[in-house]
Order: C-alpha cells, then sequence, then structure tokens
C-alpha cells in the first residue's frame, strides 16, 4: 500500500512547523549534530515491511492520534548517531530501536505542548504503542531528515480525524457542550483563548517534584569473592583521584561536577561545572 500526498490544512501546517523544530532540537541534544528537518506535501511513500510505526494518543478527546511511520534506515542511523555520542563503537539494532523510540517520544511530548497553545487548554500524551493505522488518515506530511547534508529516507506523519477536529475547530460547539455540563448547565462566561500558552502553568505542575540528589565520589568493581571478605575497617579503592572533581547526580543521572566543601560542620558541594549534554547521554547507559 503507498502512502499519498495528503491534504495539509492551516493549525497542522502550524503543528508540523513546530514538531519538525522539536525533533531537530531533540536530535541535536542527543547526537552533538545539528541536523536539518523539514515537513513536505504531496509526496508519495512506498510501503515499506521494514518501517517502524508508532502510534501516539493525546488526552484531549477519544481517537486522537498521531502515526509516524520510520523506514529502518532513517530510524537505525539516528538511533546508532545517538549511541555513538555517548560513547559505544557498536551498537545494537535492538538499542538503535529503543533509542529512536525515546526520540520520538520527547519530541511529541512537545507535540502535546504545541496542541495545547492551539487549541488554547491543556494536553498531554497517553500511552504510545508500535501500530499501523487500519486505514491511510487523509491528513498528514512526510519529513525529511538531513545530517551533513545527506539525506535520510522520509519519516511519513498522519492525524486521526478526531485529532484534526480538534485541532481545526478548537472552539466547537462540543467545547461549549463539555464547558456547560461543567457549568451545570450554564454555558462558560468566557473560553480560554487559542493562542493561550500553558507552559508557566505545566512548570508550576513540577516545581514541587521531590528528586533525590546524590554525590558520587567514585566508583569501582570487585569480584564477590572480594566483596564477602570485607569486614569493618576495611578499604575500598574508588576510580577517583583525591583532587578530583566529585559527581552531582540528580535522579541517578549526572547534572554537575564539583569540590567538596565543609559548612557549619556538614559536607557540601560547590558547583564547579555544569555536565554537558554527552555526559548526561552517558550517564544514562
Amino acid at each position: 500500500m503507498s502512502r499519498g500526498g495528503p491534504e495539509v490544512t492551516e493549525p497542522l501546517r502550524s503543528l508540523l512547523d513546530q514538531w519538525t523544530v522539536s525533533l531537530a532540537q531533540v536530535l541535536e541534544s542527543m547526537t552533538d549534530q545539528k541536523p536539518t528537518v523539514k515537513w513536505q506535501s504531496g509526496i508519495t511513500l512506498a510501503a515499506d515491511p521494514e518501517a517502524l510505526w508508532w502510534e501516539q494518543d493525546f488526552h484531549i478527546s477519544p481517537d486522537a492520534r498521531v502515526w509516524i511511520a520510520a523506514p529502518q534506515p532513517t530510524w537505525e542511523h539516528a538511533g546508532s548517531l545517538t549511541l555513538k555520542a555517548a560513547g559505544l563503537e557498536t551498537v545494537e539494532i535492538s538499542e538503535a530501536r529503543s533509542t529512536w523510540l525515546e526520540i520520538l517520544s520527547q519530541s511529541l511530548g512537545a507535540m502535546a505542548r504545541s496542541i495545547s497553545q492551539l487549541i488554547g487548554r491543556e494536553v498531554t500524551c497517553a500511552a504510545g504503542t508500535e501500530r499501523e493505522p487500519e486505514t491511510v488518515p487523509e491528513n498528514g506530511g512526510a519529513v525529511v531528515i538531513r545530517f551533513n547534508e545527506s539525506a535520510l529516507p522520509p519519516l511519513w506523519m498522519g492525524f486521526s480525524p478526531s485529532l484534526v477536529s480538534v485541532i481545526c475547530s478548537p472552539l466547537s460547539a462540543s467545547t461549549v457542550e463539555t464547558g456547560a455540563e461543567e457549568t451545570g448547565g450554564q454555558a462558560p462566561e468566557s473560553l480560554p483563548s487559542p493562542r493561550t500558552t500553558f507552559a508557566p502553568a505545566t512548570m508550576d505542575l513540577i516545581l514541587d517534584v521531590e528528586l533525590p540528589v546524590s554525590i558520587s565520589f567514585g566508583k569501582t568493581e570487585m569480584p564477590m569473592k572480594d566483596v564477602l571478605k570485607l569486614t569493618t575497617g576495611s578499604i575500598v579503592e574508588l576510580n577517583r583521584g583525591v583532587n578530583e572533581a566529585v559527581e552531582v547526580l540528580v535522579n541517578h543521572c549526572l547534572i554537575a561536577r564539583g569540590e567538596v566543601v565543609v559548612v557549619e560542620g556538614n559536607y557540601g558541594v560547590r558547583i564547579q561545572q555544569i555536565a554537558s549534554r554527552l555526559d548526561r547521554i552517558r550517564s544514562l547507559r
């Protein structure tokens, strides 16, 4: 089955514009290379049995979702490039696959925020899954990724009719009816502007989230037989010198390095360096 060149309405054009920007930003942060990502309409994509399909639902209305088909050369290249930037010399295809899905997850989270701005109410991602649509959506576009002027086989993104309806008619009668039900049958006095930005409100929701912060003085590997010999007074040698900076970990992810200080009788760390994107990726391995 071939993928034709579907119609792209103005609100969907805006959404695709914003998503390609966010996808480029995610790829740049994870690969340490700056790609060019652009979408195009009117491109016919031939059937590809090796394509990796992803179905992403949004918490907005029933059946509001997008589908993304990635040819294997594209997702394998992007995933491998990310892992090699993190220091892996050889990459298994399964690792490249899971890394590509993580790239998609981050970019689609940005798409949810873009939808929020378009319709004037907060939207979040639901659980996604690897699944191809039963019928080809009428709305969508092809997305081309270029690294160093070399174009990868294009992705294809399609929008469900339900999502298209919400995006193209953000202040439809169904929205008003929902508001009336929540206000006891009375229509709400005012509706939010379709261009309302939810970034501050979203940030407020996470500012009080507690995350574990730990300091790593170093690491070592020991055979089990040596671990069993440890007793009170045993000394374990670490892989970090006395004058080397310690690592500051947030939720087990490296974010900074610093020196150990004493503050009113308690140990502390003076931040000397914020970890680079590459260091943060490596710490997740």
